[in-house]
């Protein structure tokens, strides 16, 4: 049975426009779910629900086989992690990462005794004195990991922890989240908008768009086989075939004998030649109409009868605006998509 299960829930903000419509999901105990997707798409408004500052209009939320849909935020216990930190500035770590053991009533050796402990687990051990304005970013959110943590919580749920961090110190948090969650065996929920990020740290991903779920899977699933033309394009293939209109320029290698539907495939997989180079099936002739140096290769836009096509490319003389070339694509690397 799923530590979390969501079933049929609907949350709107007025009574119109409704963020989530007959939403379910369902996650695994010491399972790490990172929900991803676009601004807007309900990830945000999901991970609230659970922790219970948002109220479903319909539906069920269930946890540990518990219906949990109208228990109050403080009865629920639930670390969460905000996007700012949220620390208190006139507090010291001990104090801050101590808050909630003290609204607990946790005090004296016991309370001690679990500040360290969680502050040895988050690499803050000696920092106890300090306060937030004598740390670096990465440690605040550190403290506000440890704080979350340290009231043994049932679920750990995290709101874009990294988004304020430079790109060196959110790769380093964001090992540091996963070594935590995997040494603490927390059922966790992740929200962000970085695919590299959840995709790095999650066991599972649910990738969101307009208040549901298009797909959810493993990270490495969801990379080589996504499911719809919506997660295709997020997770990088940005070129989409309709084979009802590709006619006989694709075979039944790539189509498997029917000549519809859509098929995705990543620019770096597209070949490209000169004009009536290439003599493989899934061909098609075009112009470049746009190069970009990407310093390692070239960019091109190529327009052909089957649309426009990014497609990079090593050679070290690139193409020029206006050359007529060949694309071709891998029948291998051509993935369906609904």
């Amino acid at each position: 049975m799923a530590l979390i299960e969501l079933k049929q829930i609907t949350v709107a903000y007025d009574q119109k426009n409704n963020i989530l419509k007959n939403f379910n999901l369902s996650v695994e105990e010491g399972e790490f779910l990172s929900l991803l997707g676009p601004s807007g798409c309900g990830k945000t408004t999901t991970l609230r629900l659970i922790a219970g500052f948002n109220e479903a209009k319909d539906g069920q939320f269930l946890f540990d086989g518990k219906d949990y849909t109208k228990v109050p935020v403080h009865k629920r216990n639930f670390g969460f992690v905000f996007q700012g930190h949220a620390l208190f500035p006139h507090l010291n770590v001990y104090d801050n990462v101590a808050f909630g053991l003290k609204l607990r009533k946790t005090e004296g050796k016991e309370a001690k005794e679990k500040v360290h402990r969680i502050l040895e687990v988050v690499n803050l051990k000696g920092f106890e004195d300090r306060y937030p304005a004598q740390l670096s970013g990465g440690q605040r959110q550190r403290v506000a990991i440890a704080r979350s943590l340290v009231i043994q919580p049932d679920l750990l749920l995290f709101d874009e922890p990294l988004s304020s961090l430079d790109a060196n110190l959110r790769i380093q948090m964001r090992m540091e989240i996963r070594r935590i969650q995997k040494e603490l065996k927390v059922t966790t929920v992740y929200v962000s908008h970085d695919q590299e990020e959840c995709f790095s740290i999650s066991d599972k991903v649910a990738i969101m768009n307009k208040g549901e779920i298009e797909q959810l899977d493993s990270p490495q699933v969801i990379y080589k086989q996504p499911k719809t033309e919506f997660v295709a394009r997020f997770v990088g293939f940005e070129n989409i075939i309709d084979t009802a209109k590709a006619g006989a320029a694709f075979t039944s290698a790539s189509t498997g004998g029917t000549q519809s539907g859509k098929w995705a495939i990543r620019p770096d997989d597209i070949v490209i030649g000169e004009d009536g180079a290439l003599l493989a099936a899934n061909v098609s002739q075009g112009t470049v109409k746009v190069t970009t140096y990407l310093g390692r290769e070239y960019q091109y836009v190529v327009e052909t009868q089957l649309g426009e096509f990014i497609v990079n490319d090593g050679r070290e003389k690139p193409y020029e605006h206006g050359e007529r070339v060949t694309l071709g694509f891998p029948a291998e690397k051509l993935v369906p998509v609904l």
